[in-house]
């Protein structure tokens, strides 16, 4: 894990242009040395806003976006189309304006999609999506997601890490009570440390039922950015940059495997 990297914008604007246009020259770099190429979304007031503002950037077309694969980092356990869903929202701010395959993003399953009865099914189904495009034993990434694994998550071995695809970059929002994700303080999901994806209980913000990656699947990605801004959010972010327990700031154990970012607008970095 490498140490955390402090970077502050004037403000919430200039966070999301600038973070939207970081995120494009990370996957024009990314697509330089390999393929496929995985970047986790997120939502929230500046994970939408940057979502926005990569749609519209003049940068985007330098991407090649058939060979990028799009996930999210945590989701809302509503019906499909509901406005309140990251990936609802995340398709009108970004993905209509982009020629990517369909089959290149991948939301988590929807409250109401066949077979998925509660945030436990939609994990389990989502483990095994992250699972099918993990890297194989030996190391090459699948490209079709035919990757050989089972279903919780695991891609055969102790040592193989866990079963997610090379992600290049987490992109992450954090909530004044210094969430990540769906992740909580206090929250039991903290402590699922034996899967990729977990179901959430008890959120305690509206909706209670949510779906999200634990900090095994953050954690394998090569680089975490955490784009925060607000007042709000400063104490959090106090406590997350000064190592605290992520139990009371989940943040804090939001670290990439090369490279961990905090893009923050003033009134964050406080």
């Amino acid at each position: 894990m490498t140490a955390r990297t402090v970077i502050a914008h004037p403000d919430a604007t200039t966070l999301a242009e600038a973070t939207a246009a970081r995120l494009l020259l990370r996957l024009i770099d990314a697509q330089s040395v390999h393929r496929p190429v995985h970047a986790a979304l997120t939502g929230g007031t500046v994970g939408i806003a940057t979502l926005a503002a990569v749609a519209a950037s003049p940068l985007r077309h330098a991407v090649d976006w058939t060979g990028v694969h799009l996930w999210w980092g945590d989701e809302r356990f509503l019906p499909a189309g509901d406005p309140e869903r990251n990936e609802t929202q995340g398709r009108a701010a970004l993905i209509v304006h982009l020629p990517i395959p369909d089959r290149n993003v991948h939301p988590m399953p929807a409250a109401d999609a066949p077979g998925i009865d509660s945030p436990e099914d939609s994990a389990a189904a989502y483990a095994d999506e992250l699972a099918a495009f993990a890297p194989t034993p030996d190391g090459a990434g699948s490209t079709d997601g035919a990757g050989s694994t089972d279903s919780a998550g695991s891609n055969g071995g102790d040592d193989a890490g866990p079963a997610v695809p090379h992600f290049d970059v987490v992109l992450l929002g954090m909530g004044p009570d210094g969430h990540v994700a769906s992740l909580f303080p206090g929250n039991a999901a903290l402590d699922a440390v034996d899967r990729t994806v977990v179901g959430v209980h008890g959120a305690p913000k509206p909706p209670a039922e949510r779906v999200s990656l634990t900090f095994a699947a953050i954690e394998a990605a090569d680089e975490v950015w955490l784009a925060v801004a607000g007042a709000d959010k400063a104490a959090a972010a106090v406590r997350a940059l000064g190592g605290d327990d992520l139990h009371r700031t989940p943040a804090a154990g939001a670290l990439g495997r090369r490279r961990t970012l905090w893009l923050l607008d003033a009134a964050a970095a406080g």
